[in-house]
């Protein structure tokens, strides 16, 4: 089994540093960018597996990069900003990045974010096309895009209010992927995403509750929507996408 090369793509040389060697020490081969023109020379020079590509870069832009990337090709791509309000997340989802992780970060935190998208690449098609896919499958359960309704594995329309809906494709847009209660609010396009309060923490949980409530057999035990202890919730279902709904 090949060992994943990595593109770490950051113009300041000690947080490029930092997160190269961490992730050479943790089993990847990572290699060092620091603009787009050194991007697409290693993508023409060898196989990357993956790219965690810093949102500012001097004169360029992370996310108009991502964008030109991704219409050519489906190498996983993570987001790594200091710009961390809602809307600026949206824009790297909007433009196809497979995850966004806002500095400063716990490098433990970046491994995991850096597996989990690699472990959905192999096993999915690439989340662009998810993305531009509307409908999805999870054990059993129908979202339909088309229609924005939930349907259950008995075919019943299950009736979520416009916040569990948003919170749903969250998500399925993210599985096997533990989101903080943070990123989750930035997603949901909450006011105030940027204000990480308790208020903000139970509001979220509450949430949760509630669609475990309408998705769950058994909402105290959760196999679908789980709690992952220290970060916040993990969707653990497989998520496939449905091109007939």
């Amino acid at each position: 089994m090949s060992i994943p090369r990595l593109l770490v793509v950051d113009d300041d040389p000690e947080m490029r540093s930092m997160m190269t060697q961490f992730l050479q020490q943790n089993g990847f081969i990572a290699l060092p960018a620091s603009s787009e023109s050194e991007i697409r020379a290693h993508l023409k020079s060898g196989r990357i597996d993956l790219i965690l590509l810093d949102v500012m870069l001097g004169d360029e832009n992370g996310v108009d990069i991502c964008a030109r990337l991704r219409a050519e090709q489906d190498v996983p791509i993570i987001l790594v900003s200091a710009l961390s309000a809602d809307h600026q997340r949206m824009a790297g989802y909007e433009v196809g990045a497979d995850d966004y992780i806002a500095k400063p970060f716990n490098p433990q935190l970046m491994l995991a974010r850096v597996r989990a998208v690699m472990q959905r690449a192999r096993r999915t098609p690439s989340l662009a096309y998810r993305r531009r896919t509307r409908s999805f499958r999870f054990d059993g359960w129908l979202y339909d895009g088309k229609r924005d309704e939930v349907h259950s594995p008995d075919g019943y329309l299950v009736s979520l209010s416009q916040r569990e809906t948003a919170m749903l494709k969250v998500f399925l847009a993210n599985p096997h992927i533990p989101l903080t209660r943070d990123e989750i609010a930035a997603a949901l396009d909450v006011t105030g995403a940027n204000d990480k309060s308790e208020g903000q923490g139970r509001a979220i949980d509450m949430l949760v509750g509630r669609l475990r409530s309408k998705i769950e057999a058994n909402p105290k035990d959760p196999q679908m929507l789980k709690t992952e202890r220290g970060v916040g919730y993990i969707f653990a279902a497989e998520v496939s996408v449905d091109e007939t709904a």
